[in-house]
């Protein structure tokens, strides 16, 4: 019954994915809209979701040698103005404040929309010597890009952010931090999200503004579309030159260095949501989960639940606790049973356990897996032990399960026609041919909205171009957010 309710509250996603998404979004109360469109109230819950994930890349991102720091949110009109590709990649989405303390300003502030500018123009001040590198800094914050299609999580105005900008005194340092980094995101998202994803390089109409190279992880998500997860940028010498960053080299020549730029967003919460959840709605992946178990005490038909099932119940949250553990007990009293397993179904927990006077006399509990429903009769004695080996299984399982989701939803294809069918009727990856042409790009995207997602690493698989035939390379196409 309880589930069937759920159903009725959030749209199947066969029906109607994109709303089934939505439904998800408000109903697990991870977000809320805000009074300007596309800037969303991140609630507790989705917040907390937030916090596992910076944390866990917070420490990656130190343990390969980056300091955190922070910038300033306006940047001068004429900061963005240095690097023209740059600021005309970004001006349809700036923001202005134009006026400031009830006075009209001399030059107008953008909020930032990325902080190349900000970041650049301040390390022209700080680089003067070659013992001045690299710079490895790092920074969390938030952004704002004015979107016209806007859904909470995927494509905001406003969302938060980490954005790493580092320099370098080799082009071959650049690129070796730049791959660096892609990496670190391609772990972190397949060990901690439990999403795996491609890597590789974006073609140049691809590619961020201003950038030499940018490589991507593109995930799959459940209706076949795929996601940015994350993008790290080798921007070369372009910035450096038009922010005036020189130093003296170690021969005492002033040269320019090498940098790069490389970010994750709270974007990667939509993905984990897509590519996990049913139509029951969120499934949470152990890792990042806020409650990675939560009790669900079973009153006894008679008689006082307070005196029956809820002190055995605080000794297992207690006992789940020290074994470092997230677990919530569910003590409320004006929900039935059957409410709060739909409830917290619908809010991804990994692990609900139930406790009830029959559990209590057997000396055991039951474990139930959110993503199948499986139920599992655990002993109290040794509960620590078992539950975070259940825990790690639950996490591996769901890498595993959306690995072959991908793997069922990439297609080889040879001809134009194929590519077309399989883009028209069940969308996912398709590896294809290509010239390198970007006039057969921008046709394959006009005519199927799927776009070269990767160039994949390592040396160029031989291809025809699916469209004209040539000689061409293996890329992977697909329809994106």
């Amino acid at each position: 019954m309880e589930p069937e309710r759920t159903m009725k509250e959030i749209t199947p996603r066969s029906v109607d994915f994109s709303q089934w998404y939505l439904d998800v979004v408000l109903k697990a109360e991870l977000a809320d809209y805000g009074p300007v469109k596309g800037c969303m109230i991140i609630r507790p819950y989705g917040y907390a979701i937030w916090e596992a994930m910076q944390a866990d890349m917070d420490r990656r991102i130190k343990e390969t040698g980056h300091v955190n720091a922070y910038f300033p949110l306006l940047i001068p009109k004429s900061y963005l103005e240095k690097e023209k590709e740059h600021v005309e990649g970004f001006s349809p989405e700036c923001a202005w404040v134009t006026i400031g303390g009830g006075a009209e300003l001399e030059e107008p502030l953008a909020i930032r929309p990325t902080s190349e500018a900000m970041i650049c123009s301040t390390y022209a001040k700080w680089v003067q010597s070659w013992r001045d590198l690299p710079i490895l800094i790092n920074q969390w914050a938030n952004v704002l890009r004015w979107e016209k299609v806007t859904r909470p999580f995927l494509r905001t105005t406003e969302f938060l952010w980490q954005e790493g900008h580092t320099l370098h005194e080799t082009e071959e340092q650049a690129e070796e931090e730049t791959l660096k980094m892609l990496g670190v995101y391609k772990s972190f998202v397949e060990e901690i999200l439990a999403m795996p994803v491609l890597h590789g390089r974006k073609t140049d109409s691809e590619k961020f503004a201003g950038a030499l190279k940018t490589y991507a992880i593109e995930a799959l998500m459940g209706d076949g579309k795929a996601l940015q997860a994350g993008t790290s940028h080798n921007l070369g010498q372009h910035f450096a030159e038009a922010y005036g960053i020189e130093y003296l080299d170690r021969n005492q020549q002033r040269v320019r260095p090498w940098s790069t730029s490389w970010g994750t967003s709270t974007r990667m919460i939509g993905g984990m949501i897509m590519t996990h959840g049913d139509d029951n709605g969120l499934i949470l992946p152990p890792k990042i989960a806020p409650h990675q178990v939560v009790i669900v005490p079973i009153p006894p038909r008679k008689g006082d639940w307070n005196e029956a099932v809820l002190p055995k119940a605080r000794e297992v949250q207690k006992q789940l606790r020290a074994a470092g553990v997230r677990v919530h007990l569910d003590d409320r009293d004006q929900h039935q049973t059957g409410y709060k397993y739909a409830d917290w179904e619908m809010r991804g927990v990994p692990f609900r356990l139930e406790l009830g006077p029959k559990d209590i006399e057997k000396d055991q509990c039951v474990l139930v897996r959110r993503d199948n429903r499986s139920k599992t009769p655990v002993p109290l004695a040794g509960l620590e032990r078992a539950v975070p080996e259940m825990l790690a299984t639950f996490q591996s399982d769901l890498l595993e399960r959306a690995r072959k989701f991908q793997a069922d939803n990439t297609t080889r294809v040879s001809s134009y026609d194929e590519f077309k069918q399989v883009m028209a009727e069940k969308r996912g990856f398709i590896v294809a041919g290509w010239n390198g042409d970007p006039a057969v790009e921008k046709r394959i995207k006009e005519e199927t909205k799927a776009t070269i997602r990767v160039m994949p690493m390592g040396d160029p698989i031989e291809a025809k171009c699916v469209v004209t035939g040539e000689k061409g390379r293996e890329v992977w196409f697909a329809q994106a957010y």
